[in-house]
């Protein structure tokens, strides 16, 4: 079955509802064992231009794809941004609080770019704010389930958090070569937990993760 295209029909219906910004938020690494997770942001408002084409949910992409999407899609919003949290935090504070702090970190960056955070309503993938949480005051905030599907600021969000994680744990693949994250990008594949229980973890693993296997994941 065909998956259909994401649109702006969530956004126009929240622009006229009075958010002058959408804010499209999306998170990526959170069921890695290794690497950090990643908040992806993505800020539109009525003058976005038409959405790129070919662009989805990061999951529906392959990874050559997601590539040549990301700076299109970084390019379609008014500015795009990703946070992230490390593994040590995650260990220390919970998958959850990580994630808000990914997305703080994101929001801070959107900020810093000149954006109006204020004047926005953040769009996030899911049924559960873990973003409000660790803000000093809370947001505008909507959640919603598949809106990296079905929403075009969430899709680039998506794209341009996976593109900024994979290339991290690339990166992070050259000095730990054995558990060959350039392929599994942090995710519990068998190769990996064989890596790990071969050479143990290192410093980037999520070490409060690793006492069962965890089902690999590609977001």
């Amino acid at each position: 079955m065909a998956v259909a295209d994401p649109t702006l029909e969530v956004e126009t219906a929240l622009h006229g509802g009075g958010a002058r910004y959408v804010i499209g938020c999306d998170e990526v690494g959170r069921g890695a064992i290794a690497g950090p997770v990643a908040v992806g942001l993505c800020l539109v408002d009525v003058t976005v231009g038409p959405i790129p084409a070919g662009l989805r949910d990061s999951k529906l992409l392959t990874e050559k794809r997601r590539e040549e999407m990301a700076p299109l899609a970084a390019g379609w919003g008014l500015a795009t941004a990703v946070g992230l949290a490390t593994a040590e935090e995650v260990d220390r504070f919970g998958i959850m609080r990580a994630l808000g702090m990914a997305g703080r970190r994101a929001l801070v960056e959107l900020h810093e770019a000149g954006a109006r955070i204020r004047d926005s309503v953040i769009l996030l993938d899911g049924n559960v704010d873990w973003l409000n949480p660790v803000l000093d005051s809370r947001l505008p905030l909507q959640t919603r389930i598949k809106a990296d599907r079905d929403c075009a600021s969430v899709a680039a969000a998506s794209v341009v958090a996976k593109v900024h994680r994979d290339r991290l744990m690339i990166a992070a693949h050259e000095g730990y070569p054995g558990y060959r994250w350039d392929a599994n990008k942090g995710y519990g594949s068998a190769e990996h937990f064989a890596a790990i229980a071969e050479l143990g973890p290192t410093a980037l693993h999520r070490h409060t993760w690793l006492h069962a296997p965890t089902p690999a994941n590609s977001n």
